[in-house]
C-alpha cells in the first residue's frame, strides 16, 4: 500500500528509492508491527478482562497452571495478526501473488482458531473446536492454499523438494507434493498449537524461525546471494522477508505481555495461524526440510504427544509423565521460566543449525 505509493513518487524525489530495497522494507516491517502490537496490545488486554475473554485451563493439567492461570484472558493473536497484517500490507509489494497467499494463510488459520478460542470460552472447557471439524477446517485451508500456489504462481520449481547439506539432491515430487504440502502445513499448525501451553514457550521459536526464514527468503530471492550459497533461486520470493519480518516484529511486542507471569495468552487464533503461516513459507522458499530443523522444538512436542497417545493405546502405559513434553519437566518439579528460558536456549541452537545448512551444501 504504502510501498506503492512511494515507489510511484520516486521521479519526483529521488530519496524514495531507499523504499526499493528489500532490506530497509524488511527492517520497517519488524518495526511497524512491534509498534502497533505495543500500541493495541494494552488496550485489548484491558477490554478481554473487562469482558471475560478467557480461556479455560486444561483440568488434567498441572494443579499450579489452574490456580495462577485461571482468568488469564486469551485469544491474544487477534493482537499479533492485527500487527502482521498492518506491517505487511503497509510495507509489500501487493502484486505479488506470495504475499496474498500467506495473508490468506494467517487469516483462514486465525479465524479457526478463534473459532475453537470462542467455543472454549463459550462452554467455559478445553476441548473447544471438535477435532475432526478442525482437521476438516485446516485440510480445506491447506487444499486452498496448494490450489493458489499450482494455479496463480509461476513457482517453477514448486514440486521440488530440496535436502538440506546436499547440493545436488532433489525429489521432483510431482503428484506427492499435494499430500506433502498439506502434511507441512498441518503439521505446522498444530505443532505451534501443542506447544503453547506455558507462558511465552512458542512466542520466541516462532520469532526465531521467522526470523530465519526472513534470512532465507531473501538469499533464494536474491540471484547473487543465491548462487554464491548454490541454492535454487526463485524470483519474487525475497518479498516473503517482509512476511516474516512482520511475525518478528509482532511476536516481540507480543512477548511483552505473553512473558512469564503472562497478562494474556495466545490462544488457537495466534498458534494455528502463525504455524500455517511459517509452512506456507517454507513451501513457497523450498525450505520444508529446514523448517523441521529450525523448528525442531516444535517437532518435539509434536512427536513426544504421538508417542504418549501410541504407548498408551498399545500398552496402556505412558512414556512421559505428562504430554506435550514440557508439561513432563513440570510434573516432574522444574520451574515454568526454568522450562521455558530452557526451551528457548534449544530453540536458538536449531534456528543457527538450520541456518547453518544454507553454507552447508
Amino acid at each position: 500500500m504504502l510501498f506503492s505509493l512511494l515507489t510511484s513518487l520516486i521521479d519526483h524525489y529521488s530519496f524514495l528509492n531507499v523504499f526499493k530495497y528489500l532490506t530497509f522494507r524488511t527492517g520497517l516491517s519488524v518495526v511497524t508491527s512491534l509498534i502497533v502490537v505495543f500500541i493495541i496490545g494494552g488496550p485489548l488486554i484491558r477490554i478481554f478482562s473487562e469482558n471475560m475473554i478467557t480461556g479455560p485451563i486444561r483440568q488434567d493439567g498441572p494443579i499450579d497452571h489452574i490456580i495462577k492461570k485461571s482468568g488469564t484472558p486469551t485469544m491474544g493473536g487477534v493482537i499479533i495478526i492485527i500487527g502482521m497484517l498492518t506491517s505487511t500490507l503497509l510495507w509489500a509489494d501487493l502484486k505479488n501473488i506470495y504475499i496474498w497467499t500467506l495473508i490468506f494463510v494467517s487469516l483462514s488459520l486465525a479465524i479457526l482458531g478463534f473459532s475453537d478460542d470462542l467455543l472454549k470460552i463459550k462452554f467455559k472447557n478445553s476441548r473447544g473446536l471438535n477435532p475432526k471439524l478442525k482437521f476438516i477446517g485446516q485440510l480445506i485451508i491447506g487444499v486452498l492454499t496448494l490450489f493458489i500456489l499450482i494455479n496463480f504462481s509461476n513457482h517453477e520449481y514448486l514440486y521440488n523438494l530440496y535436502f538440506p547439506f546436499f547440493k545436488n539432491l532433489i525429489w521432483q515430487m510431482g503428484i506427492f507434493f499435494i499430500p506433502f504440502g498439506l502434511f507441512v502445513i498441518i503439521g505446522s499448525s498444530n505443532a505451534v498449537n501443542l506447544t503453547d501451553g506455558l507462558d511465552g514457550l512458542a512466542t520466541v521459536p516462532v520469532m526465531l524461525v521467522a526470523l530465519s526464514f526472513t534470512l532465507i527468503s531473501y538469499v533464494v530471492g536474491n540471484t547473487i546471494f543465491s548462487e554464491y550459497l548454490q541454492l535454487q533461486y526463485i524470483p519474487d520470493v525475497g518479498e516473503l522477508s517482509i512476511f516474516c519480518g512482520s511475525i518478528v516484529g509482532s511476536c516481540l511486542g507480543f512477548l511483552w505481555y505473553n512473558a512469564p507471569p503472562a497478562k494474556i495468552f495466545m490462544g488457537d487464533t495466534g498458534s494455528l495461524s502463525l504455524g500455517g503461516s511459517l509452512a506456507a513459507v517454507a513451501i513457497i522458499a523450498k525450505h520444508e526440510i529446514v523448517l523441521a530443523i529450525v523448528g525442531g522444538l516444535f517437532v518435539l512436542e509434536t512427536v513426544s504427544v504421538i508417542i504418549q497417545v501410541i504407548s498408551f493405546k498399545l500398552t496402556g502405559k505412558r512414556i512421559f509423565k505428562m504430554a506435550p513434553i514440557h508439561h513432563h519437566f513440570e510434573q516432574k518439579g522444574w520451574a515454568e521460566s526454568t522450562i521455558v528460558i530452557r526451551f528457548w536456549i534449544i530453540a536458538i541452537i536449531l534456528a543457527l543449525v538450520g541456518l547453518a545448512t544454507l553454507k552447508l551444501r
